[in-house]
């Protein structure tokens, strides 16, 4: 409609010219006097000097109107020329933005690095060459990295069909790739990834050689791996800074040269090519920059949406009979660790607290379904720092309908900043370790102090988590519920996107006052 306007412009130009000369043209004296033969020869000789005069006035004035009549025509085109782009610059603008709304996945692309095997299913394969603390990890790699589904021998709750399996607290590396390849925005096109993910399972690379082994060969791996993406030209576009990948288990496992042990973990994350990556991590060392946590994996992976909802009515319809639990082994070889302290203050507290034995040997503490029972009977559930600051327990007992009560900051408030609610209030409570330390705190006595109402409160914001603590089952895809992989996913491009040299990096110099905006990876494509 609007160019059609346009080149109605242009077509009054003829129309006002051939007007204006139609109007202007001078008499013919021929034609003036007709009357007769010898009229006609009278009136001209009669009519000689006026004529004369007449012919000199038109002669006077045919250059003005010619110059009148450029001038109209210079204007009426430079007009029509404004509101031609002005047309096609909007209709330049809706076509882009059209197709940015026709794309879902702009922003969202990921390319994913064919690694050679020796850097992933390979490792899978060695599980049974694993002789040290975990003399067979092949129970725990299988199903994508799930493990072994349960059977609930009580009440058939916890089982495979249901979605709960024996997964490993060290296991998301093979979770997470598997649950990559059903991502709905992966591309073959490097040049137009927002991100670049590495599957190496750096995780199970730290197991099969930490006991028993050098650095050299618990670095080997990495060095390999790292070389090799540097060689490729996906590397090159951004130095690495818009790749990422995932190492399941703690930051300093892959930090050696950061350690108080020197001979523990590897230097994936120290070594040239490793530092120049993001990378999702169980526990964050808080001190270097690309480090991100995610949620340990728990022992659910649902299936649907549906079993997600019913999985929260359940908790939410639990009877609460304990104020208080703890599931974890004491720690006397570390004095500064409170967890003595705890299980003196549960044992003093039979009404209240009940506990899962976790001595070195008791298999209590490898039951799933004796663990998630014991969580949903109680109220709150006690997370004192372990080995780490963070502890799986504290996923699953959230994932029961828990409230956590955390006595360490560094535990969950400074990390997992895209899945916790950033009031730590509305979903834990916050006990000093110097407190229980020195003994001047009674940890039955604080929680027996908040308010029914509010209880129930922050039981509500824990159920209400629970969907973005879950890493679903890879072999089939959540409808609407966001889970941890997803806000995973998220939260990583939006750190890497911006790397120098990345497409989105390009994207967001573009003039937004353009009527290209919009466009600026379409010419990679």
């Amino acid at each position: 409609m609007l160019h059609f306007t346009s080149l109605h412009l242009l077509d009054l130009t003829p129309l006002c010219c051939s007007a204006f000369f139609a109007n202007c043209q001078p008499a013919d004296p021929i034609k003036t006097a007709q009357p007769g033969r010898g009229g006609a020869i009278e009136g001209l000789m009669k009519g000689a000097p006026a004529d004369q005069k007449t012919a000199a006035s038109g002669s006077t004035l045919k250059p003005l109107r010619l110059i009148v009549v450029l001038v109209l025509v210079g204007w009426i085109s430079f007009l029509s020329y404004l509101f031609t782009l002005v047309v096609d610059g909007g209709a330049a603008q809706l076509v882009a933005s059209a197709g940015r709304s026709a794309d879902p996945c702009r922003g969202r692309y990921i390319y994913v690095h064919e690694l050679p095997p020796r850097f992933n299913a390979d490792i899978l394969r060695d599980c049974r060459k694993i002789n040290d603390h975990w003399p067979d990890m092949c129970d725990f790699v299988s199903n994508g990295g799930l493990g072994r589904p349960l059977a609930d021998p009580l009440d058939s709750v916890f089982t495979g069909e249901n979605g709960w399996y024996g997964t490993h607290q060290f296991a998301l590396d093979a979770i997470f790739h598997n649950r990559m390849k059903q991502y709905e925005c992966l591309t073959n096109h490097s040049a137009v990834a927002d991100a670049v993910f590495v599957p190496f399972y750096a995780g199970f690379d730290f197991v099969r050689y930490h006991w028993g082994y050098d650095n050299a060969t618990r670095d080997a791996a990495s060095v390999d791996l790292t070389q090799w993406l540097m060689r490729q030209p996906e590397w090159r576009r951004a130095g690495g800074r818009d790749h990422f990948l995932v190492a399941g288990r703690t930051g300093w496992d892959f930090r050696r040269n950061n350690n108080v042990n020197p001979n523990w973990g590897t230097n994936l994350l120290v070594m040239p090519g490793g530092r120049e990556m993001s990378v999702l991590l169980l526990e964050c060392s808080l001190v270097h920059e690309r480090e991100y946590s995610v949620p340990y994996p728990t022992y659910f992976h649902p299936r649907s949406d549906a079993e997600v909802r019913r999985w929260q009515d359940r908790v939410r319809g639990q009877e609460r009979q304990w104020l208080m639990a703890f599931v974890g082994a004491p720690r006397p070889d570390n004095p500064k660790n409170i967890r003595e302290k705890i299980i003196a203050q549960c044992e003093a507290a039979p009404r209240d607290c009940t506990q899962l034995g976790c001595a070195f040997g008791s298999s209590q503490c490898h039951s799933p379904d004796e663990i998630m029972r014991l969580f949903q009977k109680s109220t709150f559930c006690l997370q004192p720092p372990g080995d780490s600051y963070t502890r799986r327990s504290a996923f699953d007992s959230m994932v029961a309908g828990c409230i956590p009560v955390f006595f360490n900051r560094v535990s969950a408030y400074l990390q997992y900043k895209w899945y916790l609610p950033e009031d730590h209030a509305k979903y834990s409570v916050f006990i000093r370790e110097e407190d229980v330390r020195a003994r001047n705190v009674s940890i039955r006595a604080v929680l027996r102090a908040i308010p029914p109402e509010t209880v129930e409160r922050m039981r509500e914001e824990v159920i209400g988590m629970i969907p973005r603590l879950l890493y679903a089952d890879p072999s089939s895809k959540l409808e609407s519920v966001r889970d941890a992989f997803d806000i995973a996913v998220e939260g990583i491009i939006g750190k890497v996107a911006r790397a120098p040299g990345s497409p989105a990096a390009a994207d967001h110099t573009i003039d937004t006052t353009s009527p290209w905006r919009g466009l600026g990876s379409w010419w990679r494509k």
